[in-house]
Parts: C-alpha cells; sequence; structure tokens
C-alpha cells in the first residue's frame, strides 16, 4: 500500500452475528497497535467509526488481533508484499465466519 508504517488489515466477527472490517495494525514507535476503523473529516481529522467502550476489551481486542498477526507473520515470514495468496486466503476466511485474519 506504500504506507511503511501500515502492516495489516483485521476483521473481526463477534459471536457469527456482527463484524468490524478494516481495523489497522500498524507500527509505531513503541511497536505496532491496533486502530479501530475510521473516516477522515472535512478538517483533515480521523473520527473512529467504531470503538471499545472500556479500556478493559480494548485491550482483550487488541492482543487478540495481533496474537494473530504474529501467527500470520511466522506462517508467512517474507510477507503479503511476496505473497498475494495471503490476502485471497484472509478474505475466504473472513467469508466463513472466521473471528480473525
Amino acid at each position: 500500500m506504500g504506507e511503511d508504517r501500515l502492516k495489516a488489515f483485521a476483521s473481526v466477527t463477534f459471536d457469527d452475528s456482527f463484524v468490524v472490517r478494516n481495523m489497522k495494525v500498524v507500527e509505531g514507535t513503541k511497536g505496532v497497535f491496533l486502530c479501530m476503523p475510521s473516516r477522515k473529516l472535512p478538517d483533515g481529522t480521523h473520527k473512529d467509526m467504531v470503538h471499545p467502550i472500556n479500556q478493559e476489551f480494548r485491550k482483550y481486542l487488541e492482543e487478540n488481533v495481533l496474537k494473530a498477526y504474529n501467527a500470520e507473520l511466522i506462517k508467512h515470514p517474507a510477507g503479503a508484499d511476496q505473497d498475494k495468496n495471503i490476502l485471497e486466503q484472509a478474505e475466504v476466511k473472513d467469508n466463513t465466519g472466521s473471528n480473525e485474519n
């Protein structure tokens, strides 16, 4: 995507009933972290479209998404840039009700 800091996109399905798409795994100065889906406002700022209500759930969500991200890095050390099939496989997993990709 030409963005050095953006490492991955994630979608999470809760109880086969509710999906949150377009979360981002981003490289920060202290390591990777999870960003909620957002939209750009006319003034150039961004506003989260969804977000956890409390810190405990934010931590739970981030830990589990980053755990899945790290598992993918282990399976595919060359990264998505070298293996475009990873993106196709992730989309298939998402369509089958997987919790994380």
